[in-house]
């Protein structure tokens, strides 16, 4: 199976890390209100759109969907054209869907709270579902999302959680817990690393201290800090892209990650990946299609063909993230130790984050003094 590097999920600096969410009308609790759905009152699309006449522009992170997918869909689709341009992080997708009325992109892959957030702006043309007849592919859970219930704004592409991903045979202690991450055994001291993404940074702290992820109250936050503050002189390093490597090199022993970025199927079979006792987060990439598009029927059936099975289950065999699309994952041949086979009921068990708004400058705040150098 071949393994993709992209950076989804990484700011591109501090000072626009709390970009995306700061920019939302609305904040604290899930858009599964109707707010941002009234405020982006759906056009009346035609079912027999002549698509030859329309064309695509995409954002996507770099190697999130097949190089030959214009082609394909150009083929297909019979479009005009298709364009993809890539973004390196949400926040800098946010950036480039936010900075005038129209930015010029039809179909945007952005995570969850983003979508939220952008939906929460009147931002995003609802879902016609009636366009999109493979959304009948995807798992029942995958219409549970806490951010978007009904998938009324957006489309999942894929899921997963975090967790702890360790070497078992460096390991001298069960790892059950975030606290084993937090409060590092010896067999760990300075083999540790952790997430430097806000959200993700926090994270273990939160759910050991029996914290929400989306908590905004200032004592919580306050106290996940004092945690991670005191687990930093145990780290080996903040790292988000190259966490596997070091654990299979043995430079690292146990490390946060995001479940497909854990090499669980390393021919070594020395790596596991844990979701500890107290929990964990579910996070979703997703598609959604920008308001001010021009070529809303095109957008319709484009996210309708990648719903096929046979090319959504691409992603799954090619970048290792497990697809909410029942029908794909039936295609996929999960390989020994693959945490691929994670089912969606065990997903739902983890706590979605959802946009914060104005109060995610708390979190910006928390990942800048707890990363700064002491």
């Amino acid at each position: 199976m071949s393994r993709i590097r992209f950076t989804r999920r990484l700011p591109v600096a501090v000072a626009v890390a709390g970009l995306a969410l700061a920019v939302t009308a609305c904040g604290g609790e899930s858009s599964n209100s109707s707010e941002g759905t009234t405020a982006a009152a759906a056009d009346q699309l035609k079912p027999n759109a002549d698509l030859t006449k329309q064309t695509l522009n995409v954002t996507v992170w770099d190697g999130y969907t097949p190089a030959e997918l214009p082609a394909k869909v150009k083929e297909k689709l019979k479009v005009k054209d298709m364009k993809i341009t890539l973004h390196a992080t949400n926040e800098e997708a946010m950036a480039k869907l936010t900075a005038s009325g129209d930015s010029g992109i039809d179909v945007a892959f952005v995570s969850g709270q983003y979508a939220q957030a952008l939906n929460e702006q009147g931002l995003l043309e609802p879902i016609h579902a009636e366009l999109i007849p493979n959304l009948a592919n995807l798992y029942p859970e995958a219409t549970q999302l806490s951010y978007d219930k009904g998938n009324k704004y957006s489309v999942p592409y894929t899921w997963g959680t975090t967790g702890i991903c360790y070497r078992t045979d460096l390991a001298k202690t069960p790892v059950e817990s975030w606290n084993d991450l937090l409060k590092p055994p010896a067999w760990a001291e300075k083999k540790v690393t952790m997430m430097t993404t806000e959200r993700w940074l926090v994270l273990p702290a939160l759910k050991a201290l029996g914290f929400s992820v989306n908590t905004t109250k200032d004592d919580e936050i306050a106290k996940a800090k004092e945690l991670l503050l005191a687990a930093k002189p145990h780290l080996l390093s903040y790292d988000d892209t190259t966490f596997g490597d070091k654990l299979k090199s043995g430079e690292a022993a146990m490390v946060e990650a995001w479940d497909g970025w854990c090499p669980t199927t390393d021919p070594k079979g020395n790596i596991a990946f844990k979701v500890p006792k107290e929990g964990s987060d579910l996070w979703v990439d997703t598609m959604v299609i920008m308001k001010s598009s021009k070529n809303k029927e095109a957008a319709h059936a484009l996210i309708n063909y990648i719903l096929d099975p046979a090319i959504h289950s691409w992603a799954a065999e090619n970048i290792n993230y497990k697809v909410p699309n029942k029908a794909a994952m039936e295609r996929v041949q999960v390989p020994k130790g693959s945490l691929l086979g994670i089912k969606p009921a065990e997903l739902l068990n983890g706590e979605s984050i959802i946009d914060l708004g104005p109060a995610s400058t708390k979190y910006s705040r928390l990942q800048t003094e707890v990363t700064a150098q002491s």
